[in-house]
């Protein structure tokens, strides 16, 4: 009995909990089933995806990007101006007006500054008497001629007939003549009188401190109340001049070249300049003359560069590099416009012409195109694209704007 009810409890079913799984096991399995569905995302991504249009491609070149010209020899130098002027009175005054500024520009004749003329208008005034005095005089002396004139003649008819003595009438003849000397002495001071109001208008007008050539205004030197002299009169108190303009016209260029490479140099040689203000503007020039002399200290000649370009941005006594080149700089107008493009890039679409240019995530853009001359097996491309894009070379039919592609294998044919 014993025996069977140990069977039996052998034989009843345990009903107590089981006990609860662990954390980790839990994060592990969650793990393996993210891994799962991501690999099989990727896997139906890489199935299903688009492999895109073959196609083989080609570079777009710039025009005019091979043409730079040589360059034999580089220096420094700075801008000077071969027409520069401090301009000054040419007589000592004080200084009643000045009508310049930095930076304005004044034109051959204008005013720049006044001396005050009371000085120069008394002695302008004292000459114009004098003048009036000695015309006044010659009216005098005239009439006494005149009336000595027909006294001569009178006694002259009258000695003939012996009614007066001969004493008389060369009396009377030396007395005509004397007057016609004084007569001339007085016209002659007349004219010195004259030359001496027109020197007086001169001292007048030299008041007047006027521009001797057009250009531009660097420098005023002088306020209202100072006292200028075209002299310098010592102790720092007088000014010599009202002020410095420079005629922007005539800038040019001058460099010192060792005496080693002024060999390289020839007049008329073509530079290209850069100003160091500007670094990114080439401003084409040429050799004017090379002066005939050297810098012993230095061991360089000096060295006269035209500018070819007018620009109010070049200024005096700017640093400046220039590049002494074997050709001419071809200008911009010169150069070639666009790009060069193969012609087997170009297609037509919808009654314009177009290119496909390559993205950089596989894909093409559709650009509508100006095309120019053609060039070989090669057109340009005035518009449209820009040199170091690359274009897809005999696009087919089904390739439109956005769409994928893929580059063809060498020698294999799309």
């Amino acid at each position: 009995m014993n025996t069977n009810a140990d069977l039996l409890k052998e034989l009843r079913i345990d009903r107590r909990p089981e006990p609860p799984p662990s954390r980790r096991a839990l994060w592990i399995t969650l793990a393996v089933v993210v891994a799962i569905v991501l690999l099989g995302g990727a896997a139906w991504a890489f199935l299903s995806r688009d492999a895109g249009i073959e196609v083989r491609t080609a570079p777009v070149v710039a025009l005019g990007s091979g043409n730079a010209p040589t360059s034999v020899l580089d220096a420094t130098g700075y801008v000077v101006a071969r027409r520069m002027a401090t301009v000054s009175a040419k007589v000592t005054g004080r200084v009643r007006e000045v009508l310049i500024e930095e930076g304005q520009r004044v034109e051959a004749g204008e005013v720049m500054a006044t001396l005050d003329p009371i000085d120069a208008d008394a002695q302008r005034d004292l000459a114009a008497a004098q003048l009036a005095a000695a015309r006044s005089q010659i009216g005098s002396v005239q009439a006494q001629l005149r009336e000595a004139e027909s006294n001569a003649a009178r006694l002259g008819s009258l000695v003939g007939q012996q009614l007066v003595s001969k004493s008389q009438y060369e009396q009377a003849v030396a007395q005509r003549d004397a007057l016609r000397a004084q007569l001339a002495a007085t016209r002659r001071s007349a004219q010195v009188a004259a030359q001496q109001t027109r020197i007086a208008g001169i001292g007048v007008d030299n008041t007047v401190v006027r521009a001797p050539f057009a250009g531009v205004v660097i420098a005023k030197a002088a306020q209202p109340g100072e006292i200028i002299s075209p002299l310098s009169a010592g102790g720092g108190f007088t000014r010599t001049g009202i002020g410095t303009i420079v005629d922007m016209d005539s800038l040019e260029v001058e460099v010192d070249v060792g005496e080693a490479f002024i060999g390289r140099v020839q007049p008329k040689m073509p530079v290209e300049a850069t100003l160091n203000a500007y670094p990114d503007w080439k401003i084409p020039a040429e050799v004017v003359a090379i002066i005939p002399a050297a810098d012993r200290g230095k061991a360089t000649v000096k060295v006269r560069i035209a500018l070819k370009e007018k620009d109010p941005r070049i200024v005096p006594e700017m640093g400046v590099r220039v590049s002494f080149l074997e050709q001419p700089a071809a200008r911009p107008d010169d150069q070639p416009r666009g790009v060069r493009v193969p012609s087997a890039a170009i297609v037509e679409r919808d009654g314009e012409s177009v290119a496909f240019a390559l993205g950089e995530d596989d894909t093409v853009e559709r650009r509508a195109l100006r095309t120019g001359d053609a060039l070989g097996n090669d057109r340009q491309v005035l518009s449209g694209l820009r040199g170091g894009e690359t274009v897809v070379l005999d696009p087919p039919e089904t390739l439109g704007d956005g769409s994928r592609v893929r580059m063809a294998e060498e020698g294999e044919a799309p």
